[in-house]
């Protein structure tokens, strides 16, 4: 995955486990708050109506390599870029390294675009497709 930063951070005493290291549950979030960046990045923002439509992906599953520790005070660079667009769904991969860039983890996310006022998976708009054709990558 080549391209910008979604997100950068410094990891603190607070997401860290009691081995140490990174707690996975950081992993995760950090993925999910680079994910919100990203679509914000491109005129959806999570939550807020665009064109009166409120839309955000929801993951219905997910794939997951832990690839090396990550401990306090290291820096993590978090790359979010879209392998895949479907009708109503897309495939996000997330790649987590440190500031060498030594890659520490990677996932794919499989999504579903949902209406957040009806909660139902809804078919990706033309124009919010071609926002996401812009972060499209090689998987």
């Amino acid at each position: 995955m080549k391209q910008t930063p979604t997100l950068r951070m410094t990891i603190g005493s607070s997401d860290c486990d009691v081995l140490g290291h990174m707690n996975s549950a950081v992993y995760f979030a950090a993925c999910n708050k680079a994910g919100f960046a990203m679509q914000s990045a491109i005129g959806w923002a999570p939550g807020e109506a665009n064109k009166g439509r409120r839309y955000s992906f929801a993951v219905v599953r997910s794939e997951a390599d832990f690839l090396a520790e990550v401990s306090e005070g290291q820096v993590l660079l978090i790359y979010v870029g879209i392998s895949k667009i479907g009708t109503k769904s897309a495939a996000f991969e997330n790649l987590l390294t440190l500031e060498d860039g030594t890659v520490v983890f990677r996932s794919t996310w499989h999504s579903v675009l949902m209406d957040l006022d009806t909660r139902q998976s809804v078919t990706i708009p033309d124009d919010f497709r071609t926002a996401l054709e812009g972060r499209m990558i090689s998987a």
